[in-house]
């Protein structure tokens, strides 16, 4: 192995698996084909596509990457049971290049009180499952989870057992978020000293960030020796996140001098799948977020102003084309035509199919009849909103609305449900209220309102509006953005945007849906199978069928 390839870090992006577990995080097949699409222009080693047999939907998710994606491995997660192993590996089939990730506790705490498993089952467990799966795929990835709270010498065990049954990856996951730096990256250099053959798999980390210490962790870990990197883009995931992939790659990158390693991400690409993930997910980024935020690369202070002028390198670390970042440039208007069009989304790294060609340009000519100037950020917002929400069976048609000081505000909807177009007429204490009162008459549903937020995308008064909304139903938690030069649309887009998501997570989570068939040999492989209960679930269509059936 040359010396360049042998500090080569590989990148993991979990956004679709980790970062969709999220709260309020949902993505539907089209949203996930579309940043598996961006991923895979960033030049991502591995995507990890989602949970196989955690449902129907997760399965077409993970098997219609599998079938997209010809440059980037494409991954799906496991337990350590030969039913999930089975499952992932027919989502996989179609794959050019796949993996099987799967995995099972090692800490004494969740082996006692999750697995409710003796150590020598889960040795046990790690043989047959990582073996089952070596049968069904060459490229074999495994995970011990909670490793940082996992006592070394049982880790070395479990470790070499994995490797022994042909494991090619070994993940070794500070999955509460636990660890310090100097404790993780010691424990990848104990482990590949002490571990026979350790030398054949290549190591990896997967950090939480509990303690804020995520980015900081997973660099700990390639200096001890881990040369994957397991991470989201915008840092998002379960709690309080995973560590953010475009802070590792710039951090790598920007530091070279110390940290003599390298990965092949495009980071010109960064910003762009930081808003597609932010939209698609309705996570709006932190103005202060290291890389993406709109701050990161914002100067007020009058030294830091002086600096930049006479040398930007005074307080920029990097440049802001590096991750994508351009000054904002009035190029287009009511006038430009269709080529023009696609030849500035083609410059902003956009390629759409026809009917969203098409749906985008009306949007965008609609948009030069009402705001005079017309920048790149208007268009990359107009974009991704319709990229996020142009296939969903609730779309907001159109929207009227009156309000005044003195009396109730009403709204007239239109919208298009399951291909039928419904009209309402609703009252509300403002246009917004009266607004999402009429989008709850036509969907019959009644969810409860967690989170409504605004915010502008370029300057003005005649700037466009992202609204972000956060639903909550039956214990389920979604988030939906919209964008739309008037505010009161853009919030009911978004509204729209999370009911449409609450469908997702009923069809993965379907009360009355066959729970997932797990196959085991031994009663060590059933325990193994732990966790939350995933289902089978009921299709969208029959979800639609019964939600339209209650409506009077």
């Amino acid at each position: 192995m040359s010396h360049s390839e042998a500090n080569r870090v590989r990148i993991f992006d979990t956004t679709l698996r980790d970062g969709e577990q999220s709260p309020g995080a949902s993505m539907t097949l089209e949203e996930k084909l579309q940043i598996a699409s961006t991923l895979e222009a960033m030049r991502v080693d591995v995507i990890e596509a989602g949970f196989a047999i955690a449902s129907n939907g997760d399965f077409e998710c993970v098997n219609q990457i599998a079938r997209q994606v010809q440059n980037s491995t494409v991954c799906s997660l496991a337990r350590a049971a030969l039913g999930d192993i089975d499952r992932a590996g027919e989502a996989l089939k179609p794959a050019n290049s796949g993996r099987i990730h799967t995995f099972i506790a090692t800490s004494p705490l969740h082996m006692k009180y999750k697995l409710q498993m003796e150590p020598e089952a889960v040795i046990d467990a790690i043989h047959k499952s990582v073996s089952h799966a070596r049968g069904l795929i060459d490229d074999v990835e495994w995970s011990a989870e909670d490793a940082t709270r996992t006592e070394i010498d049982f880790l070395c065990r479990a470790v070499e057992t994995a490797i022994k049954a042909g494991a090619t990856t070994i993940n070794l996951p500070d999955t509460v978020g636990y660890a310090t730096p100097e404790e993780y990256a010691a424990m990848f250099r104990t482990v590949t000293e002490r571990v026979p053959d350790a030398d054949k798999a290549i190591f990896s980390t997967h950090c939480h960030n509990d303690l804020g210490l995520a980015v900081a962790n997973s660099l700990a870990g390639v200096a001890g020796g881990a040369r994957q990197i397991e991470c989201t883009i915008n840092g998002i995931g379960e709690r309080a996140g995973n560590a953010a992939m475009e802070e590792v790659v710039m951090a790598l990158k920007t530091r070279g001098d110390i940290m003599p390693y390298h990965t092949r991400i495009v980071s010109e690409e960064i910003m762009r799948t930081s808003r597609l993930v932010s939209t698609v997910t309705g996570f709006t980024v932190q103005n202060n977020k290291a890389i993406v935020g709109a701050n990161a690369f914002a100067h007020e202070s009058g030294i830091h102003q002086d600096g930049m002028l006479k040398n930007a390198e005074t307080y920029e670390i990097m440049t802001p084309e590096s991750v994508g970042v351009t000054k904002s440039v009035l190029t287009m208007g009511k006038h430009s035509g269709r080529h023009a069009f696609a030849d500035k989304l083609k410059d902003l790294g956009y390629e759409l199919g026809d009917n969203a060609f098409q749906e985008c340009f009306r949007r965008f000519k609609e948009l030069g009849d009402r705001k005079k100037n017309i920048y790149d950020e208007d268009i990359v917002a107009l974009v991704d909103d319709e990229v996020a929400t142009w296939s969903n069976r609730f779309q907001v048609i159109s929207l009227n609305t009156y309000s005044s000081s003195n009396g109730e505000a009403v709204a007239n909807l239109t919208m298009a449900i399951d291909g039928d177009k419904k009209k309402t007429v609703t009252y509300g204490s403002g246009p917004v209220d009266a607004a999402f009162n009429a989008i709850k008459d036509l969907i019959d549903m009644e969810p409860h309102l967690q989170l409504f937020q605004v915010h502008a995308v370029t300057h003005g008064t005649d700037a466009q509006a992202e609204c972000t909304v956060r639903l909550e139903e039956g214990g389920r938690t979604v988030n939906g953005q919209g964008a739309h030069e008037d505010t009161v649309t853009a919030a009911a887009r978004a509204y729209v945007s999370a009911v449409n998501k609450l469908l997702v997570k009923r069809e993965k989570q379907a009360p009355g849906a066959v729970a997932a068939q797990e196959v085991s040999t031994t009663r060590g492989i059933i325990r193994a199978a732990c966790g939350p209960p995933f289902y089978l679930s009921v299709s969208l269509a029959e979800n639609l069928k019964v939600l339209m059936s209650s409506k009077r």
